[in-house]
């Protein structure tokens, strides 16, 4: 849509006019318009605007700093509205219409009630009953509780700095989040709004006593704190587990959990050998744990909590949230002659001559557990399994800027985190599933009324039951799901050039490629096979080249990785490898160790891709475009081709098997978790690449330690197996998934 002009707005009013300042009437309907499309200046001009028309748009807002005295009348359906805030300064406002805008919740009909204290009429329907009970009756029932809180346990500093006063003020609203119970469930979000906004007021009224509040003044922004889960759409779910972790330590008790020994890896593994299958040990340390307060979720599991550890100024005086301390010891491993230097929390950097570079700097921010069965915080025998940063999307649909939302799975559930708050802003719970891969992508969906298509982005999960369950979470909905495999699967993927395409593994040992198309505006879709790849083993990553994502597969199977030709405009629909790749760890096979198992693959360029085999202990580099170029012709019934090796990457020497890597290409770094907790980084640079071919092992640019978390008179949790690692595209966050129920968020300190 064009620039709205003052002469668009004279021909589109009601009766006509020519001059603004007299139009009392608007349409403005089905013009495609964007939020950044409405000029508030021009617009402010309609001062005697009683009735306007934004119906079958492209809204997701209403511009800031819209004042319109004398609108009494706003038609805002079949737009894209995801926040009704915006919505504040048009007070007149008495009849409202807003339907069909997937993302308005029932907290946000509450909310519209406090914000447009003249609004009678709410899609038609007289709300005038319902809007005086909560303006009144709701709003100081909540305001008792609020005032109760503050008077037991709060009170203003004796020097009321700035400084002090924000502490004081963001404490206060972390407890009445937490602490101020009313109302049914759905209105969870709206209660925590509203009881913010009340906080605000109270203490503003305290340190400002001349100075007057209305009730319905400006709240926060807390779209990003609310959280709605599925799938059941706009309904607040029983099971969801919150994470939150900004509230007052000194407020809160402490759990006392013991963590156990994980259990065997019994439900993923199948053809592995039979050292794998034994618990996972831990190491006697000798050390003084930094202690990390423990944050309970809507009453029913606390969670471990790691602070940041010198990322901003300190804002509390308690030990408690004291950053964890600078304490370095030393590893008892010593892995081919490169000592490592740990320090719990921090980056532990190897000197080594082949990472001059400045690597980047983390620091663990968060610990979560919120796939608990039952939700019980002494669940610590879940194992996760995946985990992937939600792709950002402009508006049509290219992935653009940065994300901090990452989905996570495992037992029976999936969960979506804001790693900057640990928040868990919604989650999927499928009672007797067991989650073993999610992943993303973007469809299209039709918009009502046939006025065109839109980007949307889903999740994909599968697990045991062999469904994959589709997802759109920002609705709220679990739209459909379809049966992929009568065993379970083990591995999603979506194309990233055509995403209505999705392949599935599973332990029945085939790969299946899939049309899944878009959805319509009642979420009905149609999903199609197309391809049928058989191997001989049970398929445990994906890969398309990055460059060629539509003609090759890359499979990373227990019984070794293989290469798949999925061009559709080829027959047949059921196809055998094009190639096996093999690796010189092969050669040093024998009873005990078969290296076959390819338990780790990812692209870190174009060509550069980096696998590794379990029982390893090291990570390959290899070239995708020298090693294909080996492939044997078609006559040749050998379809073997050694991988053309670029260099080796030290890793931990263990038996475990599904310690899976990840790739940031844009930043340049592999990395990989081992059965200690311990991240193991390697950023590949061009000093490092220098180095390719020369035949020495490189050992890790820098080492993670576990962070150990510690329960009020327990010790520390020792580190866990890291199942699984994900970070964002410019890596801002990390986060490593345990097969001890917990997810850590790493984040990249400012100096970095």
């Amino acid at each position: 849509m064009g620039k709205i002009t003052e002469k668009l707005l004279l021909e589109k009013c009601t009766p006509k006019n020519t001059k603004l300042e007299q139009v009392k009437t608007l349409n403005l309907s089905k013009l495609g318009l964007k939020s950044s499309d409405l000029p508030v200046p021009l617009l402010s001009r309609l001062r005697c605007l009683e009735q306007l028309d934004l119906s079958g748009n492209r809204l997701k807002e209403m511009p800031s700093g819209l004042f319109l005295p004398s609108l009494c009348s706003l038609d805002l359906t079949n737009n894209e509205m995801e926040d009704v805030t915006c919505l504040d300064t048009l007070t007149t406002l008495e009849d409202l219409r807003m339907e069909d805008n997937l993302y308005i919740t029932v907290s946000d009909n509450y909310k519209l009630m406090i914000l447009l204290p003249k609004l009678r009429f709410y899609n038609g329907k007289d709300i005038s009953t319902t809007a005086n009970h909560m303006r009144y009756v709701n709003s100081e029932n909540l305001r008792k509780r609020v005032l109760a809180l503050w008077e037991t346990s709060f009170s203003l500093p004796d020097c009321r700095t700035a400084e002090k006063l924000a502490i004081v003020e963001r404490d206060f609203v972390n407890a009445v989040h937490h602490k101020v119970k009313y109302g049914p469930s759905s209105m969870t979000d709206y209660t925590k709004w509203r009881v913010e906004m009340i906080a605000k007021e109270h203490l503003r009224s305290l340190t400002e006593p001349n100075k007057e509040y209305r009730d319905t003044e400006e709240p926060a922004d807390t779209k990003e704190t609310f959280r709605f889960p599925f799938p059941a759409k706009r309904k607040r779910s029983a099971s969801a587990v919150e994470c939150d972790v900004t509230l007052n330590p000194q407020k809160i008790a402490k759990a006392s959990v013991q963590a156990e020994d994980s259990p065997h890896r019994s439900s993923r593994l199948q053809s592995i050998p039979h050292k794998a299958e034994r618990p996972i040990s831990t190491t006697a340390r000798t050390h003084k744990a930094a202690q990390i307060p423990a944050t309970p979720t809507r009453g029913k599991s606390k969670l471990l909590v790691t602070p940041r550890n010198g990322l901003r100024e300190k804002q509390h005086q308690s030990k408690e949230d004291m950053p964890l301390a600078k304490r370095t010891r030393k590893s008892a491993r010593q892995q081919r002659s490169t000592e490592v230097k740990e320090t719990p929390g921090k980056v532990i950097c190897t000197k080594s001559q082949h990472s001059l570079q400045e690597p980047v700097s983390l620091q663990p921010l968060h610990v979560l557990q919120c796939h608990s069965k039952r939700d019980s915080p002494d669940d610590f025998s879940t194992q996760l399994w995946a985990c992937s940063f939600q792709p950002p999307l402009d508006y049509n649909g290219d992935v653009k800027g940065a994300t901090r939302i990452v989905a996570t799975c495992g037992g029976e559930s999936v969960c979506l985190i804001d790693c900057e708050t640990g928040l868990v802003m919604k989650k999927y719970k499928v009672p007797g599933e067991e989650f073993f891969s999610l992943a993303w992508s973007t469809v299209l969906m039709s918009r009502k009324g046939n006025v065109g298509m839109r980007p949307c982005s889903i999740l994909a999960a599968g697990g045991k039951r062999g469904l994959v369950k589709l997802l759109h979470p920002r609705a709220n909905m679990a739209y459909g799901e379809f049966r992929a495999s009568r065993k379970a699967l083990s591995i999603l993927c979506f194309s990233p050039r055509q995403g209505n395409l999705l392949f599935t593994g599973s332990y029945d040992k085939n790969i299946l490629m899939w049309d899944i198309g878009g959805v319509d505006s009642y979420y009905n879709f149609k999903v199609t096979q197309l391809l049928v790849l058989e191997t001989t083993s049970t398929p445990l990553h994906f890969c398309l080249p990055p460059a060629t994502p539509d003609t090759h597969l890359i499979a990373a199977c227990e019984g070794g990785l293989h290469s798949y030709n999925i061009q559709l405009n080829k027959d047949p629909k059921k196809r055998s490898e094009e190639m096996e790749i093999t690796f010189p760890v092969y050669k040093d096979k024998d009873h005990d160790h078969d290296y076959h198992t390819i338990d780790g693959l990812g692209f870190l360029t174009n060509d550069v891709v980096a696998s590794k085999s379990h029982m390893q202990g090291s990570i390959y580099l290899w070239s995708w475009k020298d090693t294909r170029a080996q492939r044997p012709n078609n006559n040749n019934k050998k379809k073997e081709v050694c991988a053309v090796i670029l260099a080796e990457l030290q890793w931990s020497s263990t038996d475990i098997p599904y310690l899976s890597l990840n790739t940031c290409p844009s930043k340049g770094y592999v990395v990989c978790g081992d059965e200690r907790g311990r991240l193991w980084m390697y950023h590949v640079t061009d000093l490092l690449k220098a180095n390719f071919r020369s035949g020495k092992a490189i050992p890790a640019t820098e080492i993670l330690a576990w962070p150990l978390p510690v329960r009020k008179g327990q010790g520390p949790v020792e580190g866990p197996a890291i199942n699984s690692v994900a970070m964002d595209p410019e890596l801002r966050y990390l986060v490593a998934l345990s097969d001890k129920n917990m997810a850590v968020v790493w984040i990249r300190t400012e100096s970095s």
